[in-house]
């Protein structure tokens, strides 16, 4: 015995009902996990310095605070960056616009003046590299901000992840010892994966 037209009707337009909501809650559901996860963070540090030493661990300590999933892939002269010594980083401020700072050091009016240096100059005087580490150096102490030694151990505390690039390490003649604990040592057909997955990819 078939459906009456009522319940016919009824049942077509529950089923047209489910056709039209399913799309939605399926959306929403796939928007709420999306929202749930926690972001992801892949950088890539290849400098050495000073100064660029700082990006990458701020940045890698920040973003695991927040939850993320971090991890930095040191390659070529951002292996400095993982040795175990870092007190002999230096800040090169030849061919750096940014460089030289403002004076660390002395009355006010002096602490104010640019010292817009020539390169020729910077390049030409003896230790004037030195200088500019030493006024980089002070200026971090002065401002309070944490050394490079210690952005780094809170960032392996909070878990990020540090990769050195086994093929640097080979190139430059570095042994497993040079660096701190706690590494992992892969190419980079390792990272690639990560960094395509990451939210956020970083090039410092």
């Amino acid at each position: 015995m078939g459906a009456t037209p009522e319940i016919a009707n009824i049942d077509e337009l529950v089923n047209r009902r489910i056709e039209e909501l399913l799309p939605q809650k399926l959306e929403e559901a796939l928007r709420q996990r999306e929202e749930s996860k926690p972001g992801s963070m892949a950088i890539i540090a290849t400098r050495g310095t000073l100064d660029w030493a700082y990006p990458p661990f701020i940045l890698a300590s920040t973003a695991a605070a927040l939850g993320w999933n971090v991890q930095i892939f040191f390659t070529f002269y951002g292996l400095n960056l993982l040795k175990k010594d870092v007190s002999d980083l230096k800040v090169s401020p030849l061919g750096n616009p940014g460089m030289p700072m403002k004076m660390p050091f002395g009355p006010e009016w002096f602490k104010g003046i640019n010292w817009n240096i020539p390169n020729i100059v910077q390049a030409g005087v003896p230790g004037f590299e030195n200088v500019a580490t030493m006024l980089m150096q002070q200026t971090i102490k002065n401002n309070g901000v944490a050394t490079i030694e210690e952005l780094r151990g809170l960032s392996l505390e909070a878990d990020v992840k540090f990769i050195a690039c086994q093929m640097t390490v080979d190139l430059f003649g570095f042994s497993h010892d040079d660096f701190i604990p706690g590494l992992d040592f892969a190419g980079a057909a390792t990272f690639l994966p990560v960094a395509r997955q990451a939210d956020v990819t970083l090039f410092m």
